[in-house]
Order: C-alpha cells, then structure tokens, then sequence
C-alpha cells in the first residue's frame, strides 16, 4: 500500500490512499480469463524527521531447480552508475550459518503475516500518521495471536541525505531495533522501501532508471550491510507496488529488481545466503500474470521469493465513493447478499475470481518453486452503517478475510493482512495499539479460521 504524503489526512483516509488496487482492480477486470503467458525464471531527512522515534559469494549463477529458462548472461546493472558513494565497504565471505532453509521451506512456515502498516513507511516520522511507536510488547501481541510473521513497511529517503544517499544511522538502528523484536518473538519478518515518497515505484521508466538504479544499489548496501547478522527470520523485499503498464516499463522493474539482489548478496556474510522477494508490477495480480516473465539472476539457488498484493474487489475493500463505473458493495459472499439493500450487493469479484487469480499465481510460480507472498490484503470496516445493515456487512467481510486467507494458502501464496492501525470508520486495524489488546476480534477469528488456527 502507498500513500499520498499528506500528514493532514484522518487515519481512515490513510488506509484507502494509496492501495490503488495493488493486486486487486480499480475497476472490474476487463477480461481475467486472458492469462498464459510465459514465466521464465533465471537462473543463475534529516534528524527532524526522526524526532517520533526515542531509540535510537560465488559469482557464478546457480542453477535453480525452480529455473524454466536460463539467461545468457550474468546483469551488470548495478555497478554500471557511481552516482553515490559506494557503501559496500566492508563484504564479508559468505557465511550459511542459521540459513540453510529454502525460500519454499521458509514459506512453509508462515500461514499468516501481519503489517506494521502506517508506521515505519511514515513521511514525517513513525508516528506521524497517528500510530504509537512500535514496541516490543505490540509484537508480543501480534505473536500471542497467531501470526507467523511480520512484514514491515519501511522509509528510507526521508531520512538520506539527498546527495550522498547515505542513510541516518539512527533511523538504521531503529529499523534493526523493529527486526530484533520480531526475530526474538520467533517471528518471520519482511523489510522492504515501500512507497518511501514514490521515488521508485511512481517512476519505473527508462527515464529514471540510472538515477534510481544508483538510489536502490545506495540504499540496498546500507540496509542489508546494518541487518547483516540477522539470521533467515529476516527477509528483504525490494519494492511495494512499482507502478508498471508496459513491457517497456516491465523492463525497467527487472533492473531495479536486479539492482537490489546484486547490492544485498554483494555485503555477504548471511546476505549471501538470504531469501530475497521482488514485487510484480503494480504488485497486481493480472498484470504479474501478463508481464512478468522472469526472476533476477541469483548467485544462489531457491532463495527468491514473488510478492502480490489484493484488494479485490475494490468496491467492497477500498471504495468510500460511488464512481460513474460503480457502486460501493457493503456485502460479499454467498450467503451474505441483502435483501434490502440489493444495490449494495456484488456484481463481481466474489469468490470465483478470488480462487482464479491465486490459481494463476499458483500456475505462474508457486507450481514452478517459487514463493508467492500475498504481501497487503484487507477490507474497509464500514461502521457508518446501523443495524441490521451493519451486522450484516462486518459478518460479510469477515467471510471475505476467512476467504482469501484460506484460498491464498490452498493456491500456496502467503498471506499478510494489512493494519494500518486506524480503529475508526474504514479502518482495517485488529489491535489497538496505545495499549496492546485486541480491538477487532471477528476479523481476528476469520483470519485464524482462514489459516487453519482456529
């Protein structure tokens, strides 16, 4: 999820601002039964901005066993522009200690992720888009309710010097200090740079691709080089929802992809040996399916994860205002249409379409051994209805969580729900994080139930 860096806006806008469909469609899918093409997997700011926050390989591609086709050659991409300092200037020899599983075994163990959303990925700070700072009694809470992991979205620009790339050392330790919570509570963790103020995602383009290039091998070097000893519960992701139409900018993902599992494997150490994930275009389900035809080169075999996110349909999980093209849907799912309110019933995007595109990524990489991780899913909390309306709706969307968590699990994609933390209208939050309880507990069941947990 990314969103419009307006610090005015109310946490219920901030939930919807910037999903932009990722996985999921803005409007109907024109035609989601056109699928089949070819999947080729290689082988081979300043301190002001941190006021919210108190505290501070061989060279030889491998060939994977999940490789359709080979590439030719070896991408050089990322030390082709000497824009910023080169920050890798410590590597270390590989070292596979606490790193041995597979990217498949380590999927193997996460049926149900959770987001920190609206924290860390913050323009202005971690708290400043209305959440508390996080805490390790707020991952204890997540860990004592059934979650396996823990993706964090991320910033980083705003707190880089804009010449030098070079990232504030404490924002690098706050990150780590989020990390070590979550590693210590036995938790998988996923750090990506999220929408980080759409330097990357909002300019995926032939136009921008030396500049950014360079900003993704700078930051990438920092990142990976200050999480280095962190053991396989650390996972690196390298975008959040590039914003891709075309092939021409496809192409372009590929380089910036590239980029970053050059930088990350060039620090070594665990690095070298770490499960890595990359995002589809727009992280949307139908275009990862048209679009995407390969995975970056790796120096190691099955350490490479796909990301996608969903929210479909987008009348029902995102949609605040009827639009010329349609209707907001309050309701979802057999057996939960009105009777009354029939104009807010679905007219698409129901429980068919969710099993036919986990099924295409299921064909596309889960079946070639590759992991899929279902990176952002949720659906608004509609709490401006009454009565009967309103129960009928929150029934509705917690057979929509229960739904898509289990239809992404039974398709092998890994599911992370998305909380942006907001407890008030269209807000997506479980846990009322001031003081580390439950807030939504018929959302929380249906994710367990969807995961097999309860």
């Amino acid at each position: 999820m990314k969103i419009i860096p307006l610090l005015s806006l109310s946490l219920s806008i901030l939930f919807l601002s910037g999903c932009g469909g990722g996985g999921g469609n803005s409007k109907p899918a024109t035609n989601t039964s056109t699928v089949g093409s070819a999947f080729a997997s290689s082988t081979g700011v300043s301190s002001a901005a941190l006021s919210s926050s108190s505290q501070p390989s061989s060279s030889v591609p491998s060939t994977s066993s999940s490789s359709l086709n080979s590439s030719s050659s070896l991408s050089s991409i990322s030390t082709t522009v000497g824009l910023y300092p080169d920050y890798n200037t410590n590597p270390l020899p590989a070292d596979n200690t606490g790193m041995t599983s597979t990217a498949t075994q380590i999927a193997d163990h996460i049926k149900l992720g959770w987001n920190i959303g609206n924290t860390l990925e913050a323009i202005g700070g971690e708290t400043s888009w209305g959440n508390p700072l996080v805490t390790n009694e707020l991952i204890q809470t997540i860990k004592a309710n059934g979650f396996d992991a823990v993706r964090i979205p991320a910033a980083w620009d705003q707190y880089a010097n804009q010449q030098t790339a070079k990232i504030d050392s404490l924002w690098l330790d706050r990150v780590k200090q989020v990390v070590t919570y979550c590693v210590q509570n036995n938790l998988y963790v996923v750090v990506n740079i999220h929408w980080d103020g759409g330097w990357l995602e909002n300019n995926v383009t032939p136009a921008k691709q030396t500049a950014n290039i360079a900003k993704q091998k700078a930051f990438w070097q920092q990142i990976a080089t200050h999480l280095r000893d962190v053991d396989e519960h650390l996972l690196f992701a390298s975008a959040n929802e590039p914003n891709v139409e075309t092939a021409e900018q496809m192409a372009v993902l590929n380089q910036y992809h590239q980029t970053f599992v050059d930088a990350v494997r060039a620090t070594g150490g665990k690095n070298a040996h770490r499960v890595l994930i990359v995002q589809g275009p727009g992280t949307d389900i139908e275009r990862t399916n048209t679009l995407w035809t390969k995975m970056p080169i790796d120096t190691v075999a099955n350490k490479l994860m796909a990301e996608v996110h969903f929210y479909t349909p987008y009348n029902f999980a995102l949609m605040q205002k009827d639009e010329s093209w349609g209707k907001q849907f309050y309701y979802w799912g057999t057996g939960f249409h009105s009777t009354t309110d029939t104009e807010r019933n679905p007219t698409w995007g129901e429980e068919a379409t969710v099993t036919q595109l986990f099924g295409l990524m299921k064909k596309q990489f889960v079946d070639k051994g590759i992991p899929v991780i279902l990176g952002e899913y949720a659906a608004m909390r509609r709490t401006n209805l009454t009565g009967d309306s309103l129960a009928l709706h929150l029934a509705s969307r917690a057979y929509y969580l229960k739904y898509v968590t289990q239809q992404a699990l039974a398709n092998g994609l890994n599911p992370f729900y998305w909380d942006a933390g907001g407890l008030d209208n269209f807000g997506s939050g479980i846990f009322n994080r001031k003081d580390n309880t439950v807030f939504d507990q018929q959302a929380l069941n249906a994710l367990l139930e969807g995961a097999g947990k309860k």
